[in-house]
């Protein structure tokens, strides 16, 4: 009986197979962790957006269609940059007047920058309101 192990042509064959699946992996891995340290960044500005919008939401002086604004406070998210807000009514009964039920939509721009990038995050969200005005805004003035 004779004992027959690999040649030397199965072994360098073997061994590049092995050399270019080790490869693949550690290239797909190099992408997972810059993939994972973009979504970190966009998470911290999600929860600093998410916490901006439950503020505002809150605020109820806030102005219809007007755009407000402000910066991020870099300690409180650790993103340096700027918001902007702006307040509409979404749905008005017909004829609405001050003191109807409006429901109002509230649009939140979060702007950072990532090394030399750019960064937006936008939300909306609606609350309901009572009108404050007269009429509503770019509604013509009722007889």
């Amino acid at each position: 009986m004779r004992n027959r192990g690999f040649t030397l042509l199965e072994m360098l064959i073997a061994t590049l197979i092995m050399g270019v699946a080790v490869a693949g992996l550690l290239s797909n891995i190099s992408t997972s962790l810059h993939h994972a340290a973009n979504l970190s960044s966009y998470d911290r500005a999600a929860l600093v957006a998410k916490r901006m919008m439950d503020d505002l939401l809150l605020d109820a002086r806030l102005p219809l269609d007007a755009v407000v604004e402000g910066k991020l406070d870099p300690a409180s998210g650790g993103l340096s940059g700027g918001w902007k807000a702006r307040v509409t009514v979404f749905e008005a009964p017909p004829g609405a007047r001050a003191g109807a039920p409006v429901l109002e939509r509230l649009q939140l721009e979060i702007r950072w920058t990532e090394g030399a990038r750019s960064r937006t995050l936008a939300l909306e969200g609606f609350r309901r309101a009572v009108l404050r005005g007269e009429r509503l805004p770019g509604q013509a003035p009722q007889p």
